[in-house]
């Protein structure tokens, strides 16, 4: 086991070598110039020799070759260097963003499992009868309706009925809890019963596919109680491919949220990500792109590592 975790970790270096590779030369073949856009902004008219003594500030200058190598190297040492657009250090801009991003992706991530589970075990326990039909609907609605539009509803919902509004100013939950789950567990709800519809539906096929097989019928046979059939015999051998599902989809929510965090005026990955492709900001893009590839690659290794927890007969060598 141990062998097999030290080479899952090895094996990502060459994996985001080959994502920063890509990202990199990506980004310099697409239109768009950072410099000229710098100056668009301003108003005012640059003549070439400003923009050449720009591009030289920024390194553009020198040959592709040489600024990969240079970013790589930065990058070996924790250093992405500093936003091409706005001049700061590119971890002070993620890190003041990331807090607010990862909270939302554990709160979304917890409503979705706290409706998928139980929802899809109780669809599987009553097959086609009326909870069952409505635990269906009730998925698919999640799954027809986007988490932004969701959170327009909630919002306007408060305005009309309550006239009240979510907060719009973010506030760590380590200044003000109260205030701080005002503001996130809408967007949360938002998000978390569209991400909870498809797990819903896993878990309903997967409890379905257990509840079929022998040794549930001989636990059943053998007297045990129905709650001990469906928690330690089903839902336990039924949870690998929710736990799939659930983590793939808590790594997607760290950059994938646009929408959702525009409608909530929350500034955070998915926001940084917008404005740095926007900006043509080189670095803070490779650095996003970066960010959400490690959060892919790490949560798929947490998920092998919690299918040997949650069946015995996995062993990795």
């Amino acid at each position: 086991m141990r062998q097999y975790v030290l080479k899952r970790l090895l094996l990502m270096i060459p994996t985001l070598f080959g994502v920063a590779l890509l990202v990199f030369f990506l980004l310099r073949v697409a239109p768009g110039d950072i410099v000229e856009l710098k100056y668009a902004g301003s108003g005012t008219f640059a003549p070439k020799e400003a923009l050449d003594r720009e591009r030289k500030q920024l390194g553009l200058d020198k040959p592709l070759a040489y600024q990969f190598v240079s970013w790589i190297a930065g990058i070996a040492r924790f250093d992405f260097g500093d936003s091409m657009w706005t001049g700061r250090p590119i971890i002070e801009e993620i890190k003041i963003r990331l807090e607010l991003s990862l909270q939302l992706a554990v709160m979304a991530t917890v409503v979705a499992m706290l409706l998928a589970v139980p929802l899809g075990t109780l669809a599987a326990l009553k097959q086609d009868t009326w909870v069952d039909y409505a635990v269906r609907i009730f998925s698919i609605a999640g799954l027809a309706m986007p988490s932004f539009w969701l959170g327009i509803v909630i919002i306007l919902g408060f305005l009309i009925v309550f006239k009240w509004m979510p907060p719009l100013t973010f506030t760590s939950f380590w200044t003000d809890p109260r205030a701080n789950l005002a503001q996130l567990i809408w967007p949360a709800l938002a998000v978390g019963y569209r991400y909870s519809a498809m797990a819903t539906r896993m878990t309903r096929s997967a409890v379905l596919e257990v509840l079929r097989e022998d040794y549930v019928r001989t636990a059943r046979a053998k007297g045990l109680w129905e709650r001990a059939v469906v928690l330690k015999h089903a839902l336990s051998n039924a949870l690998l491919p929710i736990v799939t599902v659930i983590g793939l989809e808590f790594a997607f929510l760290l950059g994938g949220l646009v929408v959702t965090e525009q409608v909530f005026n929350l500034n955070g990955i998915g926001m940084l990500f917008v404005e740095s492709i926007t900006h043509r900001d080189y670095t803070m893009t490779q650095a996003l792109v970066l960010l959400v590839s490690f959060a892919f690659i790490f949560m798929n290794f947490m998920v092998d590592l919690l299918y040997a927890w949650l069946d015995p007969r996995i062993h990795y060598q």
